[in-house]
C-alpha cells in the first residue's frame, strides 16, 4: 500500500491524542507520540506519508507483519459467527486454539488457560506455583521484565519495578548469566553457567527451600537485553527446582511463537518448564491474548480443588480465532524456519559485520529474529553508551542514534544502551538488508559518542 499524505487527519489524532489519551510508562507532557496512518507487512506509515521499516514489530508481536490477509479474514469471520462469548463454555475457536498451543508447547503443558495478555499470564502462573506447592517466595533475575501488573512488576527486575515495590510481595531476585557483564568474574560461558547456578543455588538454600514456590525466567530475556543463556544453565535450573520441589516458570511472551527461530525458546535448550506463559506472537497481537501452559502435574492439582481465577474475556473468540489463524498461517508459510535461516544466514553475520565497522557496538547477541547490540562509549572498558536508567540529558547519545535511524525510514526498539533488532519472524531477505543498511547508518550517529 503506498501511503497517502493527509497532515490534517495527522494533526486531529495527535490533538485527541494529547488531550484525552494517558499513555504507559510516560510523564505526559513530554512524550509526542507519532501518529500512525496504516501499517501493512513490515512497514507503517505517518500521516504525513512517511514510511517506516518495522525493528521493533510493535512491541516485539507482529511476528507475522502487519494486516496479514489471512488472520484479518478469519477475525472477519469469527466477528459474522460468534463475537464474544464467557469462558464458562466450549467455544470452537477457544478449544481449537488451546489444542494449537499445546501441540507446539514442550514436553506434558497440555492445559492452556487464556489471558487478556503476558502481564496476567505471569500473575496467573505464579498463583498456580504458590497454591501447587502451598509456599508464598517466588524468585526471579535482575534484568528481566515480566509486565506491568502488581505481581508480574514485581517479579520484573528492571526499573520499573522500583515505584511499585513495597518489598512485601514475597519476591527475591537473583543475578541470572549475562557473560559479557558478568556479575561472577568469569572469563568463560562454562563459567558463567557454573558460577550463575551456584549463585542460584546459595540464594535458594539461604531464602529456605520450603518456602519457595518458583523460579521465573525469561527462556531469553527480551526487554532487558537478549542475553541468550549459555549452554547448561536452563537445564541446571531445571534440576534445582527437582531438588527443592520448586515450580519452574518459564516466560516466553516475548520470546515464544517463532520469535527465536523455534516455536518456543524452551526448545533451543531442550528444556521444559512446568508452567510456561505466552501472549505477543500467539496471535501477532491482532486481538489481546496471552495464557498458561500448564503440566500434568500442576492441572491434576486443580482436577478436583477449584482454581481460584479467571478473567471475563479468557479466551474470547476474536482473539482464539486470529491465534488459530496465525499459527496456522506460521505453519503453513514456513515463518519459524525463516526466522531461524535469516537469522543465521543474514541477521548474524551482517550485525558482527556491523561491529567491526563501528567502535559504539560492543557486543553482538542474539538467535533468529531476536537480537541485540550493546553500545559502548569505550570497548575496552565496556563503558555504556549511556548509564544504567538514563534519561533526559544522560540519555542524549541514545536519542540521537534512534533519531538517526528513524530519520533513514528504520523504527527501532531500543532501551538503555541498546538496540534490538527485532522485525517480523516472516520479514523478506530484501526488506530485512535495507533495514541493516538504514541501522549501519544509524550507528555513525552512535560512534561520535564513543572515546
Amino acid at each position: 500500500m503506498t501511503p497517502q499524505p493527509n497532515p490534517e487527519a495527522g494533526a486531529a489524532v495527535k490533538a485527541a491524542d494529547r488531550d484525552h489519551v494517558f499513555h504507559s510508562w510516560s510523564a505526559q507532557e513530554l512524550i509526542d507520540p507519532l501518529a500512525v496512518a496504516g501499517a501493512e507487512g513490515s512497514y507503517f506509515w505517518d500521516y504525513d506519508g512517511r514510511r517506516y521499516l518495522d525493528f521493533s514489530s510493535g512491541l516485539v508481536y507482529t511476528n507475522i507483519g502487519y494486516q496479514h490477509p489471512k488472520v484479518v479474514a478469519a477475525i472477519q469471520e469469527q466477528a459474522a459467527k460468534m463475537t464474544t462469548f464467557a469462558p464458562a463454555f466450549a467455544v470452537e475457536a477457544r478449544s481449537e486454539a488451546a489444542r494449537l498451543i499445546a501441540e507446539r508447547t514442550p514436553g506434558d503443558l497440555d492445559k492452556i488457560f487464556f489471558t487478556n495478555g503476558g502481564a496476567d499470564a505471569v500473575e496467573h502462573a505464579i498463583r498456580m506455583a504458590r497454591l501447587h506447592t502451598g509456599r508464598p517466595k517466588v524468585l526471579s533475575a535482575y534484568r528481566s521484565y515480566h509486565g506491568g501488573t502488581q505481581q508480574a512488576v514485581n517479579v520484573t527486575g528492571d526499573p520499573r519495578r522500583w515505584a511499585s515495590d513495597s518489598g512485601t510481595d514475597g519476591v527475591v531476585h537473583f543475578w541470572a548469566p549475562y557473560l559479557y557483564r558478568s556479575r561472577f568474574y568469569a572469563e568463560t560461558e562454562e563459567q558463567e553457567c557454573a558460577r550463575a547456578l551456584e549463585h542460584l543455588e546459595t540464594t535458594i538454600r539461604f531464602e529456605g527451600p520450603s518456602t519457595i514456590a518458583a523460579i521465573i525466567l525469561e527462556t531469553v530475556p527480551g526487554t532487558a537485553g537478549i542475553m541468550v543463556p549459555p549452554p547448561g544453565y536452563l537445564a541446571g535450573v531445571r534440576e534445582l527446582c527437582d531438588t527443592y520441589g520448586i515450580v519452574f516458570v518459564l516466560d516466553e511472551v516475548m520470546a515464544g511463537f517463532g520469535r527465536t527461530g523455534e516455536w518456543f525458546a524452551a526448545d533451543l535448550f531442550d528444556v521444559t518448564p512446568d508452567l510456561l506463559t505466552f501472549a505477543k506472537g500467539v496471535n501477532s497481537g491482532y486481538v489481546p491474548l496471552g495464557g498458561v501452559a500448564i503440566s500434568g502435574a500442576i492441572a491434576e492439582t486443580f482436577g478436583k480443588r477449584p482454581y481460584p481465577g479467571g478473567l471475563t474475556y479468557s479466551g474470547h473468540p476474536l482473539a482464539c480465532a486470529a491465534a488459530v489463524a496465525t499459527i496456522n498461517v506460521m505453519a503453513e508459510e514456513g515463518v519459524v524456519e525463516n526466522a531461524a535461516r535469516l537469522g543465521a544466514d543474514v541477521v548474524g553475520p551482517e550485525l558482527r559485520a556491523l561491529a567491526e565497522r563501528h567502535p559504539s557496538v560492543g557486543e553482538v547477541r542474539g538467535t533468529g529474529m531476536f537480537w541485540a547490540l550493546e553500545l559502548v562509549r569505550d570497548r575496552e572498558t565496556r563503558e555504556p553508551l549511556v548509564p544504567y536508567n538514563a534519561a533526559g540529558e544522560a540519555n542524549a547519545p541514545m536519542a540521537a542514534f534512534a533519531a538517526a535511524a528513524k530519520k533513514g525510514g528504520l523504527w527501532p526498539f531500543v532501551n538503555m544502551n541498546r538496540t534490538h533488532v527485532v522485525p517480523p519472524c516472516n520479514i523478506g531477505e530484501a526488506e530485512l538488508k535495507e533495514g541493516l543498511a538504514a541501522l549501519d547508518a544509524a550507528l555513525s550517529v552512535a560512534d561520535e559518542h564513543t572515546r
